[in-house]
């Protein structure tokens, strides 16, 4: 598990969406999934797991730094 996420194994589902923004994960979470656990808060990066239709999910943001200007 990297380093950012601060998670324990087990924690995140297999099947993990990764949108790009962690407000997007947090929406995803709040909307989509049942009984949904913020499971990741560092750096701002929230990862959240619950169960869709049953199964298992995990969202946690794949963000990147912006684009630089030059």
């Amino acid at each position: 598990m990297p380093i950012h996420v601060r998670a324990v194994e087990g924690e995140y589902a297999e099947a993990c969406l990764l949108p790009g923004d962690p407000l997007r994960a947090k929406y995803i979470a709040e909307t989509y999934l049942d009984n949904p656990v913020q499971r990741n808060a560092e750096r701002g990066l929230l990862g959240y797991t619950g169960e869709y239709e049953g199964r298992p999910v995990s969202g946690q943001p794949a963000w990147a730094a912006p684009p630089r200007r030059s």
